[in-house]
Formats: C-alpha cells, structure tokens, sequence
C-alpha cells in the first residue's frame, strides 16, 4: 500500500469516524431518533475513534493506529451483533433492548433504508483495515 502515505490511510479512518460520530449526534439530537442500547455501546467505541484518530494525527504518533484498531475492533464486535439482532439471526430473547425503549430490531434502525447497524460495521471495518495498513507502511 505504497500509494498512500501513513498520515493519509489514518486521515481517511480519522474522517469515517468523525463522519459516523457526527452522523449519530445529528440522528439521534437533531432527528430525535432514540438509540438503542447497542448503538450506545457502538457509539461508546466510535466517539473515541474519532478524537484518539485526531489527536494522533495532531501530535503526529506514528503508531496511533494500534488504538484505532483496538477500538474499531471492539466496535465491530457490538455491531456484528447488533446487525445479527436486526436480521435475525440472533433470537429477540438474547436482546439486550428494554420493553420500554427503542428496540435493537426497529424499522427505525435504518437510514435511507440502509440498517444503522450494518451502517456502523462498515465504518468499523473500513477504520481497522485503513488503521492497519498505517501500520505496516515501512518508516523511511
């Protein structure tokens, strides 16, 4: 992955993840869609993506990206589950949602008929892999 330098792979994983965590603030503040519990876990992974991706491109840390993937990793794990939940393929009575709040599975999980959860993996996903690759490039 030569073609892109180690502050460029971490700036992209910087931008998905204050792009997610903006895009939540404005679902859940602006929009009023209450999250679920997960999207609270997820949330608890990606708002911190976003300002430990930040600050290691500020200070200029050659190896902020062993966190990034640290956190993106545990964010993909709440949500492959979360997105198990949505599909199904996890029974409702493992699911960690309340009776009286938004449910895991709601049809209010999804934006632009995308699944918030599957939205979330993604982001995860594509923040490990770009973290990753920053790591690997050879110091020169």
């Amino acid at each position: 992955m030569s073609r892109f330098s180690k502050d460029t792979l971490l700036g992209l994983a910087w931008a998905i993840a204050l792009v997610a965590s903006l895009s939540v603030l404005f679902i859940g503040e602006i929009l009023g869609q209450t999250p679920c519990v997960l999207c609270w876990f997820q949330r608890a992974f990606m708002f911190p993506l976003a300002i430990v991706l930040g600050l290691g491109l500020w200070w200029q840390d050659q190896n902020v990206g062993r966190y990034g993937i640290a956190l993106a990793l545990g964010g993909a794990a709440v949500a492959l589950w979360h997105m198990g939940l949505y599909a199904g393929l996890i029974p409702e009575k493992i699911q960690p949602c309340s009776a009286s709040g938004p449910s895991c599975t709601d049809a209010n999980q999804s934006v632009l008929g995308i699944p918030i959860p599957l939205m979330a993996l993604v982001s995860f996903a594509l923040i490990g892999v770009l973290c990753a690759l920053s790591l690997k490039e050879k110091q020169v």
